[in-house]
Parts: structure tokens; sequence; C-alpha cells
């Protein structure tokens, strides 16, 4: 605050521009942490093509990282997006002997990473600067 007269100019205050670059994250965890991983590549569109190379490194990660839950003692929950739904990916599933946990539609609150994870990241890299791509991923590596 500052004492000005009526006829002051308004003050010009910076501020700082949105970053043009943008990458999106794929996350898989269970209550002992982060099991996988994955960033889409920058101007990919996520349709079931894309999406079906996901659960194929998941459940590698799975059975390397959480041996004692490979083969079936684990369950897949995620939301219902289209590319999430897809004929290919449920015959993957399917065919992989995958159990998926359905998500009631329309129902936010059974996201936990919109309510744990993603949070916690925005705010720790808030209001800083990358200089691309490879910068920002690199970031997000180590706070994981």
């Amino acid at each position: 605050m500052q004492w000005k007269t009526q006829n002051s100019p308004w003050l010009k205050k910076a501020c700082m521009s949105r970053s043009q670059v943008k990458t999106m994250l794929v996350c898989f965890f269970d209550h002992k942490g982060i099991v996988h991983y994955d960033f889409i590549i920058q101007g990919q569109t996520v349709n079931q093509q894309c999406y079906l190379e996901v659960p194929i490194r998941l459940r590698e990660c799975v059975r390397r990282k959480r041996s004692e839950l490979w083969p079936d003692k684990w369950i897949l929950h995620h939301d219902n997006t289209p590319a999430h739904d897809a004929l290919r990916v449920r015959e993957f599933l399917a065919k992989n002997s995958i159990t998926k946990m359905d998500q009631p539609p329309n129902s936010p609150d059974l996201a936990p990473c919109n309510f744990w994870l993603f949070p916690k990241l925005k705010n720790t890299l808030k209001r800083r600067r990358f200089d691309d791509l490879s910068d920002i991923q690199c970031n997000v590596k180590m706070l994981l």
C-alpha cells in the first residue's frame, strides 16, 4: 500500500507470463510410493494407441518393483477417460489378467493423485522458470 492522490496514475505491477513449455505426466503409485511414471511426448494426443503403451510399461514396473504383488495381486485404478476405457486397452488388461477397479461416473473424489500428488508437485514448482522440456522433466523426476 502507498499514499497517492486521486489523480495519480495506477501502479504498474510486474507479473510473470505463463510458460509456453508444457508436458503431461502419467503416474502410478501405491501406498509404498511411486511405481511408474512417464511423460507423454509433447504434442501427442492421448488416445487408445498412445495409452496402450502405458500399461505395458506399468506391468513391467510392477513385476520389478512390487514382486510380492506379481502377477495377480494388484488392481489398476484409473479414471473414466475414453483412452483408459478403449476396447484395445480393455483387451490388453483382460489378456494379462490385470484387474481394473471401475470408477463411478462423474466421481472426482476417487482420484487420489488430484488431492495428494499433483498439488505437492505444483506447489513446489510454482513460480519457477524452466528453460526447456528436459529441465521440467528433470525437476519433476527429482521430486518424485
